[in-house]
């Protein structure tokens, strides 16, 4: 098991500063609703997952918006590599994202089954995942998504996605690197148990 230099943070810091900002514009919650039915074909059914590999698509309700926003921009600018959302994105003229982001980040979400505790072995890890995302996978800054209470399978795919550079962040890119197959299943079980998103994470794909 790696662990994060003290330079790291240091490094960190200078990263997070220079991270890119989305411009924040006002969504139209209603014309979200209506341009999102497409979305909800996915992202609105239980359980629903993808193939090859399998893990399930991400919760959206109570995500914020200004991370939507910029999550749909790097699909369309092939930041971000998914063949039915790059598909999906094309399709959406800017205001349509800023209604979309605005729709999913207005839906409440029901609680976790949270795990009140860090376990001592995750500690310091969970603390530099908190820098961005809240130490319980709240984010409040809303450039950076909330993971707490997301699918545990699909946090366990995006890791191991920054970890082999198929998904593009300067940040999750270092941080994923000093992370074992074993941080990342430790690290997507802690957070997808946490209150935000919806109700307690995949409990299929890994073991309890």
């Amino acid at each position: 098991m790696k662990a994060f230099p003290v330079a790291f943070s240091v490094a960190f810091l200078g990263a997070l500063i220079s991270m890119f900002t989305v411009t924040a514009h006002a969504g139209d919650v209603a014309a979200g609703k209506a341009r999102s039915e497409t979305c909800l074909g996915c992202h609105g059914v239980p359980s629903y997952t993808t193939v090859y590999p399998t893990y399930h698509v991400p919760k959206l309700a109570g995500q914020h918006a200004p991370y939507l926003v910029s999550a749909l921009k790097a699909y369309q600018q092939g930041m971000r590599k998914h063949h039915t959302m790059s598909a999906q994105a094309h399709t959406l003229s800017e205001q349509e994202i800023n209604d979309v982001a605005a729709y999913f980040a207005s839906l409440e979400s029901a609680p976790a089954d949270p795990e009140k505790s860090v376990p001592d072995h995750l500690a310091e890890k969970v603390g530099i995942c908190a820098a961005c995302h809240g130490a319980d996978g709240s984010s409040p800054i809303t450039e950076f998504p909330r993971i707490g209470g997301q699918h545990r399978d699909y946090l366990y795919h995006s890791l191991k996605q920054y970890k082999a550079g198929t998904r593009q962040n300067p940040i999750m890119l270092g941080i994923a690197e000093l992370l074992s197959d074993e941080d990342m299943q430790a690290l997507s079980k802690y957070f997808s148990r946490q209150p935000g998103l919806g109700r307690l994470g995949d409990t299929q794909f890994l073991e309890k």
